[in-house]
């Protein structure tokens, strides 16, 4: 696999350092054309501004590719496919063309350096989605220990450092305690994205040291941006002044406070709205960049950098119980393919490594080097040991937190901005961030491989690896319809005990004589939200106790239409939900098939669904879940009765109730016993649910027939004293809702409630066009 990768890397640079030399020498002869001579291209400085774009992505792409396929972070591939670009290479072997194509001209400039800045902002906002706050509350207080003194110890280095640096490194050596403040951020902060690739590419994620890890490079980012956003305050005002210093802190605070409480809930409702409501395409990805500048110019008028809001908005962003993951990677995706290599790349030209043949410059650039690497990795080291880690805990803590990566660039390029870094200190602290973000990923992979994992842990990563399979805890949002009959009200219940344990967003449709009624027509839809909201106490309670995590409320939203059809049900599916429950009185016809109001209903949504039926025997009475209560899943190997044992134990988890798992299996016997293939594929998704079970803590039976039908099997388990059923089964084409002759048969045979958990609906491109339009 090395081999390939070099083969292929060495495949890339030849073809890459053609086209490189093919487009400057296009560039420069357009460049060289007075403006408006460019035909068909609007200008020469149109013309540049486009090929400097294009060099920027290609190489940056590039070399980006190069690096990762040798283990290295394809940001550092940016930084350094910049700096080739620079003065380093590409200007000292060719500097006509680079000087032409990447002009110090200011307005030429400018329209790049537009570009570079807004990509600072988004690349902030993506970083803020990316952390995860309640990680950083799970993990407890080790990453604190190791965010102080990872942080303190590498400032205090980085503000001595500044002191005694030469009068020539600094445009305004009077300023010697706003540059310490600059230098002491760039040296104490660690880089999120870079430290979680290794991680995660060492399968140390879920494990509680790369937990621990990923946390305090959490903190310490956060941290970083809030001392980066006083600097610019003191900068601002020229000199280090008490008053309007504690009136910038003051502002922060106040800024923080006010964006984590009311800010949050604002954040949700606005990408709530947009999503709900817009029907033009990437509505809510123009919204989350609404966001992203209102709270960038909030953080500029109280005279901090825009920065902060982005980041700010990034992590509010990101805990928005809505936000798919379609979204975030529509939106990662547009960062990731244009501003990130353009900002990588600008801030590589940026820098002249030419200097470092200077001796005095490169011995300054090794002791920045050296001093930044034994206060980051001491400080986190000390940190660890504080936290009563072990040497080689500890020693990968201090390995992980070396890494700065592209924050320290961002770090450095704004305090170039500012005027506050020389081009020569700029270049120093690029260097310096280079080199230990390449010689971490090597050093992490080698403390980390150095730490075993003990038994408990191993169950823990093992659980947590099932919740990747898990339906439940994939879904986002649930939408729910009922009447406030029994059954509807049962099921507004069930929709509770799914949704709360996550504070899944839920919407209630009521549905009374036909019509979608709202909570002024009548008392059904209270009672349905009572019912709701009582089960989603339960899992929420429960969840907590179990995960030892903070739970969110359910955000229960109930709608007011004119009708429950295919029209209103696509209309609202169009929102995005993973789910779609109902609970309705008057099911089935006299025939025994659904009625034709159920199948319009559930012709508007192409999703899951999760019917809760009465069984032929029933007398309406609803079961009451609670502990000793036995839940029934029939399965027989398929993904979708596997969804079914997961819906059923997220049933049974906040109820305390019992789950038995009945494998109905059609194998072909051989000599009276059942084939050896056939027994390991049963005791194989057996043993699945099992595990399964021990992750929800709920006490589950299994068994096992062959002698009967499926229904007949069913149907003697339920007579043992089951309260409710539990079954996934498959939508079959066609005009009406069928579900396969065993769930007719059971729901026939029964008394107690069924509930189906059927696929995604087939449906041709045809029909689903169809169906939309009638909704529009």
């Amino acid at each position: 696999m090395a081999c390939r990768s070099a083969t292929t890397s060495r495949s890339i640079a030849p073809a890459l350092l053609l086209a490189v030399f093919g487009l400057a020498s296009a560039g420069t002869t357009f460049a060289a054309q007075p403006a408006g001579h460019a035909s068909g291209m609007g200008g020469s400085a149109e013309g540049v501004f486009v090929a400097e774009i294009v060099l920027l992505l290609l190489v940056g792409r590039g070399v980006g590719e190069i690096f990762q396929r040798h283990g290295q972070p394809a940001v550092m591939g940016q930084l350094i496919g910049g700096i080739l670009l620079g003065p380093s290479l590409f200007g000292w072997l060719w500097p006509d063309a680079q000087h032409l194509i990447f002009s110090t001209d200011p307005a030429q400039k400018s329209m790049i350096d537009a570009v570079s800045q807004l990509g600072i902002l988004l690349l902030l906002l993506l970083t803020g989605m990316e952390t995860d706050l309640r990680l950083v509350r799970r993990v407890g207080a080790a990453c604190f220990s190791i965010s102080i003194t990872g942080v303190v110890v590498p400032f205090v280095c980085g503000f001595a450092l500044a002191q005694f640096l030469p009068d020539t490194l600094l445009p305004n050596p009077t300023q010697r305690v706003v540059a310490g403040l600059f230098l002491g951020t760039a040296l104490s902060i660690s880089s999120v994205k870079i430290v979680a690739m290794v991680v995660r590419e060492m399968n140390f994620m879920r494990r509680n040291l790369g937990q621990v890890i990923i946390s305090s490079a959490i903190i310490e980012d956060t941290i970083g941006w809030l001392i980066i956003a006083v600097t610019f305050g003191i900068a601002t005002n020229g000199s280090l002044q008490l008053l309007p210093l504690l009136t910038t802190v003051a502002e922060v605070a106040l800024f923080m406070v006010f964006s984590f409480t009311i800010g949050r809930r604002l954040v949700f409702m606005l990408i709530r709205w947009s999503n709900d409501s817009f029907r033009s395409e990437y509505a809510v990805i123009t919204v989350i960049l609404l966001i992203m500048g209102v709270m960038a110019l909030i953080t500029n008028l109280i005279g901090v950098h825009t920065v902060l809001g982005a980041f700010v908005a990034g992590i509010l962003v990101g805990e928005s119980p809505i936000l798919s993951a379609h979204i975030e990677g529509q939106l990662r995706g547009v960062i990731t393919a244009l501003f990130m290599p353009i900002f990588f790349g600008m801030a590589g030209l940026s820098a002249d490594l030419t200097v470092l043949a200077d001796p005095t410059l490169a011995l300054l650039t090794l002791a920045l080097l050296v001093i930044a690497s034994i206060g980051k990795f001491g400080g986190a080291f000390l940190g660890g040991r504080i936290a009563g880690m072990s040497l080689k805990e500890a020693i990968a803590v201090g390995s992980a937190m070396n890494a700065r990566g592209s924050t320290e660039v961002i770090v450095a390029s704004i305090g170039l901005s500012m005027n506050i870094l020389s081009h020569n200190l700029f270049t120093m602290i690029v260097t310096m961030a280079a080199l230990t973000t390449l010689a971490m990923p090597p050093m992490l992979r080698w403390a980390l491989g150095r730490l075993p994992v003990d038994d408990v842990e191993k169950q823990r990563v093992d659980r947590e690896l099932l919740d990747e399979r898990g339906f439940i805890s994939k879904l986002e949002r649930l939408l729910l319809l009922v009447d406030d009959s029994p059954i509807g009200k049962f099921t507004a219940y069930l929709a509770g005990l799914v949704g709360g344990g996550s504070g899944m967003p839920t919407t209630l449709l009521h549905l009374k004589d036909g019509k979608l009624a709202g909570p002024t027509r009548d008392k059904g839809p209270e009672q349905s939200v009572k019912e709701v909201k009582k089960g989603a106490r339960k899992s929420a309670k429960a969840v907590s106790k179990a995960e030892d995590t903070l739970v969110a409320k359910v955000h229960l939203t109930t709608r007011t239409e004119s009708g429950a059809t295919a029209a209103t049900i696509a209309e609202e599916a169009r929102k995005g939900y993973g789910l779609l429950l109902l609970g309705l009185e008057d099911a089935f016809t006299v025939k025994g098939s659904f009625t034709p109001a159920l199948n319009d209903i559930t012709e508007g949504f192409d999703g899951p669904l999760c019917l809760v039926l009465k069984g032929a025997g029933s007398t309406g009475k609803m079961p009451v879940l609670r502990t000793g209560t036995t839940i029934l899943v029939p399965v027989n190997g398929t993904e979708v009765s596997r969804r079914a044992a997961d819906l059923a134990l997220a049933l049974a988890r906040p109820n305390r109730a019992r789950v038995k798992v009945l494998y109905v299996s059609k194998a072909a016997r051989q000599g009276g016993r059942i084939t050896s293939v056939s027994h390991r594929r049963e005791e194989a998704m057996l043993k699945d649910i099992a595990d399964l079970a021990v992750r929800y803590g709920v006490q589950v039976d299994t068994a096992i027939r062959t002698r009967a039908t499926p229904d007949k099997a069913i149907a003697r388990e339920v007579a043992k004293g089951a309260a409710l059923v539990v079954m996934g089964v498959t939508q079959r084409p066609g005009e009406e809702l069928f579900f396969g002759d065993t769930a007719t048969a059971v729901l026939a045979a029964v008394t107690c409630p069924v509930v189906l958990l059927a696929s995604e609906r087939i449906r041709s491109a045809e029909a689903r066009k169809e169906v939309t339009e009638v909704g529009a």
